[in-house]
Order: structure tokens, then sequence, then C-alpha cells
């Protein structure tokens, strides 16, 4: 018998109605060559590939046109979408295209958007949930529009002294954009040492003057101006000084001062001098541990923690403890909490039709929960797994409790459901006229009796509410695709009920 959608199928549509068609306008602005290039894609009935797609393309701005109409070949008013992909790695994710497109929207089927392609590989493929595999990949080679080189800057960073100098090192960090082709490679020299790629910040640590050269390339071939930043590294002064280190221990702690649960111990070191280079702590008599971020101690029990920091002149502070208590936190004797759902067709009385489906949830935030029982009228208790189908016929009754891991039992709840066979009338104020009428437009098709009284114009619900003309037609086709498949409508009575609703204004 025919079900209306699920809320799962019911999600998959509204998706689909809200993709909305991105106008040129929403992209990223290009400015306007003399000769723009165009690139065409085409989709017909078919969901596992597109009809045209281009394989190579030239750098710059393209105006990009996707058609999904009657004229290339889809006479079923199946939706299609043109994608770029931007996650997959090794193709370029630089252009956000989505387009949405069918004959009967407000373009027929027929959109253009503009867009910047620098040289690479770009993916698309077709979004829609339920569709094939609709993909394909092309190349772009760049174009002799780019003349123009990247843009390059260097930074140096570092601990100064008084007099700008960098105080046991310096880092030099190079950044390049290019609006062009792209950035293609970026480079640096230390000292008139060679090129080489700059591929993370350089560290100079040598005693003296220093100058850093630098430059970039775009994928056009252009290469900026060799630019230069100059500084100079002096010796850190003499530090004998170990760096001063300290611990501290937060915490839920109960009446007698112990950790409730857990301890995170954070280690702090300061050296004004040559500065501090690493913390360490040491848990009992295990091994040293870099410190990098506070840790929590968790096994019940007494502690100590020693840590010990060392500085950039390799004088390592004494050793410093503290000691602290952990212990269980209290026994949980909270029980779960529960709740349950019935789902399922109903009639106009509330009563459901052929079954009812429940579903138990239960949650424990302290020990956790370790199990959970259903019983249906005077049965014995049988543990939950899934969702439980009640599909006898009358009033049932579906109590259920659950158990927690500390052994604490919920209070036994229950619901109350009504089974009726399937038959008699489920559409009292049924549509009855002799064919199949979509606002104004009579379709021809027999609107004959699908069961329990409801006849096709029931249940493609013209009256019903939808959130656009879209959604109305996409209802319509999964309704008929249904009744196709239970043999009371055939593909050409469905093929023209789609097309009605299509051409109708409802949604809209």
């Amino acid at each position: 018998m025919f079900r209306r959608p699920t809320a799962a199928v019911a999600a998959a549509l509204m998706w689909v109605s809200l993709t909305a068609v991105i106008p040129a306008s929403a992209l990223p602005a290009a400015p306007v060559h003399a000769q723009e290039q165009v690139l065409t894609w085409t989709a017909d009935n078919d969901i596992t590939r597109y009809k045209s797609a281009p394989t190579t393309a030239a750098a710059g701005v393209t105006k990009i046109v996707f058609e999904n109409s009657e004229a290339t070949g889809n006479t079923t008013g199946m939706p299609h979408t043109l994608t770029f992909d931007t996650a997959t790695p090794g193709y370029n994710q630089d252009v956000a295209l989505n387009i949405l497109a069918n004959p009967f929207d407000a373009q027929n089927g027929r959109h253009e958007a503009t867009v910047t392609l620098t040289p690479g590989k770009y993916r698309y493929l077709c979004t829609i949930p339920g569709h094939g595999t609709m993909a394909g990949e092309f190349t772009v080679t760049a174009g002799d529009e780019d003349t123009t080189a990247p843009t390059v800057t260097a930074e140096v960073t570092g601990r100064k002294n008084s007099a700008g100098d960098f105080v046991g090192e310096a880092t030099v960090t190079v950044t390049a954009s290019d609006a062009g082709s792209g950035v293609a490679l970026v480079e640096h020299e230390v000292d008139d040492t060679g090129f080489v790629p700059h591929t993370q910040p350089v560290r100079v640590t040598a005693i003296g003057d220093h100058s850093v050269q630098y430059r970039a390339t775009d994928r056009a071939g252009n290469t900026s101006e060799i630019g230069s930043v100059s500084f100079r590294v002096v010796q850190p002064p003499s530090d004998s000084t170990p760096p001063e280190v300290s611990a501290d221990v937060a915490g839920t702690k109960d009446a007698e001062g112990r950790y409730v649960g857990k301890a995170t111990v954070t280690v702090t070191a300061t050296d004004p001098e040559s500065g501090v280079r690493s913390r360490e702590y040491q848990l009992h008599s295990g091994p040293w541990t870099a410190y990098t971020a506070p840790f929590e101690v968790t096994a019940p029990g007494s502690h100590m923690v020693h840590y010990r920091a060392t500085d950039n002149a390799g004088n390592v502070s004494p050793e410093g403890m503290v000691a602290f208590t952990v212990v269980a936190p209290p026994g949980d004797t909270t029980p779960p909490s529960t709740s349950a759902v019935v789902s399922g067709a109903t009639n106009p009385d509330g009563d459901y039709v052929d079954s009812a489906t429940v579903t138990i949830t239960a949650t424990d935030p302290e020990s956790g929960v370790d199990r959970v029982e259903y019983a249906v009228d005077g049965g014995g208790w049988t543990a939950y797994s899934s969702a439980v189908v009640v599909g006898t016929a009358g009033t049932h009754a579906v109590r259920y409790r659950a158990t927690d891991k500390a052994g604490n039992t919920a209070a036994e709840k229950s619901v109350t459901l009504t089974v009726v066979e399937p038959g008699g009338d489920a559409c009292p104020d049924s549509d009855t006229r002799a064919t199949v009428i979509i606002g104004q437009d009579d379709t021809g098709v027999p609107n004959t009796d699908t069961g329990n009284g409801c006849t096709v114009s029931d249940l493609v619900d013209q009256d019903g509410r939808y959130a656009d003309h879209g959604a109305f037609v996409r209802h319509v086709d999964l309704v008929t695709s249904d009744l196709v498949a239970r043999g009371v409508l055939t593909s050409r009575e469905q093929s023209a009920i789609v097309r009605a609703a299509s051409r109708s204004d409802i949604g809209e």
C-alpha cells in the first residue's frame, strides 16, 4: 500500500528543493575581456553522465553555460546540477560553482555564470542525492593574458635588543601572491649562497650581518624582481641563571582537599635573559616528558609530579615537586532518562494503518546505559536493539525501561497505540473526478482508486503545502514512481502527470 514519504526522504527532497541556482552576481567579480571564453555542459534524461562537457580550457575569465532542457534531450523534467569539486586533493579548488537546472525552471534549464579559471585540473560532478555518478574533469592551460609577476614580501622576526639587533637568531618568512595565474614557486637565498625553494620560514643563527634575497614565479612564468632584507644577529648576553619554574594543580576538591576524579597540572617557566627553551615533568619515578600543555592525572591515589625547565643558554632549573591525591568520584545513583516515539501511517482517526513503529531512547551521563528493555502488552521483558514494529490489529501498550552500568533501573514507562487493518476509506474527502486534473490541466490519465479509497489525485495532493514549485514537482514524481512500481500507472501516464505538475504554478 502507498505510504507518504518518510522523514528521511522528505529531508532529502527538501535539500534538493533548497539548492539554489547561483547567479553570476554571486560569484567573484572578474575583469571583462573582449573575447570571453565559453565552456558548455549539457544534460539529458541520463543520470549517469553529462550529455556533453569540455575537456580543456585556457586560464582566465570564462563564461560557464549549463543547459539541462528539452532542447538538450531532457524530456522527464529530471533536475541536474553542475558543481565544481573544492574538496578532493589534486584538483584546483578556487572556483565555487553549484548550478541547479531543470527544463521547467525560470530559465528553461539554461544557466550561465562567469568565473576565473587558473592553470591545472578541475573536477566537476552532479550533487543531487540519488543520482548516479555524473562526474568528469578538464584541464586548464596557462593563457597569454597574465604578464604581471607575483607580489612578494619578507618579514624578519625574533627577539631584539635595544639596538634593534636580533639576539641569538632571526626568522625570515617570505609571502607571495598572484591574482592572475597564481603563484607557482617562492625562493630565497641567504647571504648569496644561491636560491632554494622557500617552503617554510628560514632560521638564521650565525652571529653577524646577513642579507636574505627572495623572489616568486607565477604559473604563467612571470618572475618578480628580487627583494632583500638585511639584519644583524648578535650573541646572547652571558646567561648563567636558570629559569624560574612552578607548577599549579587544579580540579574539584572534596572536604579533605583531595581531587575528585582528576587533577590538572600546569607547569610555568620564565627566563628574562636567554629565554626558556623547554619544560619537562616526571610523574613519580617515570621518565622525563616534554611539557607542551596542561595534563591530567586521573588514577585514584597519591601522586608526585616533578618538573624543571631549561633556558636557551643551557641552564637547567632545580627540580620542583607538587604532591596531591586523586579519589574516585562518588557512585552513580541516578537511573537513565528514557523516552519513546511512535511513528507510522495513520488514518483520520489517528489509528496506525497496518503497523506502528516504536523507537525507544535512553541516556545516562554518569555511568552510561547498560541495557534497554521493552514489553508488548502482557509479554515478558525483551532486550531492545532496534525499533519495535507492532503489526497486530488492536490497541496495544508498549512498556519500556533502561538500566545504567551502576545498576540503576529507570521507572517503567509505556505508550499506547491502536493498529487497524488496511482497507476502508483512508481518503473520505476523495477527489473522484474521472481523470487526474492538476490546476486547469487535464492530463487524461484515469483517476483510479489506488487502495484504501484514495485516488491518484488524492496522492498527488495539489492542495498540500510545499516549500516551492520544485518541491511540489518532486513530490508528484515520487508519488507517481511508487504507483508505477505497484502497477497502478504506466510510465507514459506518470510522464503526463509530472509534466502537468511542472507546467502548473503550485508552490509558487
